[in-house]
């Protein structure tokens, strides 16, 4: 009877140990699942799809830091863009101003009214002429904020009889801001000043 009993207390002994290391193990692989499904999910938010022309491009989210450079730079593009790519068609004219408008303060509201009241856009209209723009390069200073630009271009002004090749060099500041649809890179331009623009090169048609 005592060897029965000494039988049962070292199977359930054994029983208990073999339990034991079982829980201990299945808690152990569900805490390393637990693990690598937050990981696999942590990879996954990071990254963002962007649908264009009906395919699908991933982009990898990142701190704004990490890619100040590029945006600023591509913001001074994109004004640049918009404010001198001109057509002979009143209703582009705004709608490249007003999107460049967008993108900077006063100060380009200002060389535009200039422009206006001196007749510019008129004789655009009324000559037919195109003009055209090459962003060539941009200089940006991260040391001070508001961040320095200087920004490097080619003008091209198609007229009926020549195209006229124009360098173009402007300089401004750019101030952090709220993103938004008309501003999605977050940067606003001020004090934007023209400090060359002149004809470099004539051909005939």
């Amino acid at each position: 009877m005592f060897r029965q009993m000494k039988n049962i207390d070292s199977a359930f002994r054994y029983v208990r140990t073999f339990s034991a290391a079982f829980i201990l193990s299945c808690a152990s692989l569900s805490g390393f699942i637990i693990y690598k499904c937050y990981r696999l999910i942590g990879s996954y938010e990071s990254k963002v799809y962007i649908l264009a022309n009906g395919k699908a491009f991933e982009a990898l989210a990142a701190e704004r830091q990490d890619n100040i450079a590029v945006e600023a730079k591509d913001h001074v593009k994109t004004f640049h863009e918009y404010f001198f790519t001109l057509d002979p068609d009143n209703k582009v004219i705004e709608m490249n101003i007003s999107k460049a408008l967008y993108l900077a303060d006063v100060s380009a509201k200002r060389q535009y009214e200039n422009l206006k009241e001196n007749g510019y856009y008129t004789n655009i209209i009324a000559g037919n002429i195109s003009q055209q723009i090459n962003v060539d390069s941009v200089y940006i200073d991260l040391k001070q904020y508001p961040i320095y630009f200087k920004c490097y271009a080619t003008e091209k002004i198609i007229r009926l009889t020549s195209i006229v090749l124009r360098s173009l060099i402007t300089e401004g500041y750019l101030r952090s801001v709220s993103r938004s649809e008309n501003n999605s890179h977050g940067f606003l331009i001020e004090r934007w000043e023209t400090l060359e623009n002149k004809d470099v090169k004539t051909e005939n048609r």
